[in-house]
């Protein structure tokens, strides 16, 4: 078993710098529009060729209100409606994408992200659900990963029975704080027994995971006030957890410019919190995976991360890293071999290209040589935290002393202020550098330097 992390004042706030959260290497700010539908089409035809195992991520936009936070790609509208034209299209592109694979190739993983997938009507989620399974090889016998993100102000019980005979067997539930002051701040009214009644059904009817989102920097959060919404998570027992650093980023997302930036806790508080939420989750026995996530023990993150297994890609930390991921939908992004793409942000641009019969691939990378190195060394170190250099040298026919040279003084550093072990053979992150391993991380980021930090939220 790892061993726990171990919070260090004076590390973080050394360390604690902007930077991408690695859901891919190179990030999506690397993204251009060099890459269209053609290099799409013959990434298709390889994984198809070498009879991959498929993941699928399904973004539905649509949300009834807005939470001021937020800064997902959304469309805010009280309107049922509008759901129908983006579900046609949306099915258009399902049936554009499944002609370039094989039947065979089966879908071990299933996500509905958002926006707020139950935004849709019973109806519609049957029917998008018949296109998926008419188009792709989904699993039928319970085996597979197929999760949803759920909002508990827009499911109920019926609802839940219709996600579990649809075929979802996880659940992701938005909570973000449950004090009512808070909640007021960002716009979000969620009562703890909304969120019970749905864990309640869930568990009624054996869905086999439960996560649940939570957020610390939010306005008017207190390290006392959080600390009781976080009981009251650890009392609901949810397999996992998602603790994530509230980014206030005004000037990109512009809900975000109705919260009262006096209002946010300091930068000494945030840490306070999450040192605080560290301890709680920690004594209730759960297992820190990296990256904001917690699991209990046995949950498939941690059995994964025990047994060297454990993958991250744009859904974050998963079990399906080996499968190539299909993302259908607005602004959804796709990873297929050394292919990204992404669809285009923009709601009409996506339905109209559709319309016209052609995929809505704006942006994206084909990854090189020195890409897929990196990305396998970012994965080690912020999956496992240590990084053996013999199976990278093995794996890219390189010295890795040699190749990486001129980083490593850098990594020195690290090893002195105590973020890291560093010796001839391998990188160990050390447990009070766990915390910041996206800063061990981004000393391996070819790009980093060509951006402006501000386009990333800070490690802590």
């Amino acid at each position: 078993m790892l061993d726990a992390i171990r919070w260090d004042t004076d590390l973080i706030r050394r360390y604690d710098l902007a930077g991408p959260r690695y859901t891919s290497y190179p990030t999506a700010v690397q993204f251009d529009g060099q890459v269209g539908t053609f290099d799409l089409f013959h990434a298709l035809r390889d994984s198809r060729k070498a009879l991959r195992p498929l993941s699928l991520y399904v973004h539905v936009p649509f949300c009834a209100n807005i939470c001021y936070y937020c800064a997902c790609n959304k469309v805010i509208t009280k309107d049922r409606g509008r759901a129908q034209s983006y579900l046609q299209r949306l099915e258009q592109e399902i049936q554009l994408i499944a002609c370039h694979l094989d039947p065979a190739q089966k879908v071990e993983q299933l996500h509905f992200g958002g926006g707020t997938p139950t935004f849709l009507s019973h109806d519609e989620l049957r029917q998008l659900m018949a296109q998926l399974r008419k188009s792709f090889n989904l699993l039928d016998d319970d085996s597979g990963d197929y999760g949803i993100e759920i909002d508990p102000r827009e499911a109920d019980w019926s609802t839940m029975g219709l996600l579990r005979e649809l075929g979802f067997n996880r659940v992701s539930i938005g909570l973000q704080d449950l004090d009512p002051a808070v909640q007021r701040a960002v716009n979000r009214l969620q009562s703890l027994e909304e969120t019970r009644a749905v864990i309640d059904a869930a568990r009624t009817l054996q869905f086999r995971s439960i996560n649940i989102d939570l957020i610390y920097g939010l306005p008017r959060q207190t390290p006392e006030n959080f600390a009781r919404t976080v009981d009251e998570v650890i009392n609901l027992q949810p397999d996992r957890l998602s603790v994530f650093n509230y980014a206030h980023l005004p000037e990109r997302f512009m809900p975000q410019r109705r919260i009262n930036s006096d209002e946010l806790p300091t930068p000494a508080q945030k840490l306070e919190i999450l040192q605080g939420t560290i301890e709680q989750l920690t004594q209730a026995g759960y297992r820190y995976i990296g990256m904001d996530h917690f699991a209990l023990p046995d949950d498939e993150l941690a059995i994964a991360q025990e047994e060297s297994t454990l993958q991250r890609n744009f859904q974050g930390y998963t079990t399906h890293g080996h499968c190539d991921l299909i993302g259908l939908g607005v602004s959804a992004i796709s990873q297929i071999g050394d292919l990204y793409c992404q669809n285009s942000s923009d709601l009409n641009q996506y339905q109209n290209t559709l319309a016209s019969a052609q995929l809505a691939t704006s942006r994206g990378l084909l990854c090189n040589a020195d890409d897929r190195l990196r990305r396998a060394v970012i994965q080690q170190l912020i999956c496992h935290f240590s990084l053996e250099f013999a199976e990278i040298e093995h794996a890219f026919n390189i010295d890795f002393q040699g190749y990486f040279g001129e980083l490593w003084p850098q990594l020195q550093r690290m090893a002195e202020d105590g973020l890291i072990e560093l010796d001839n053979q391998r990188i160990t992150v050390l447990p009070a550098g766990r915390l910041l391993v996206r800063s061990v991380c981004m000393v391996f980021d070819a790009y980093l330097e060509q951006h402006n930090r501000q386009r990333f939220s800070r490690v802590i």
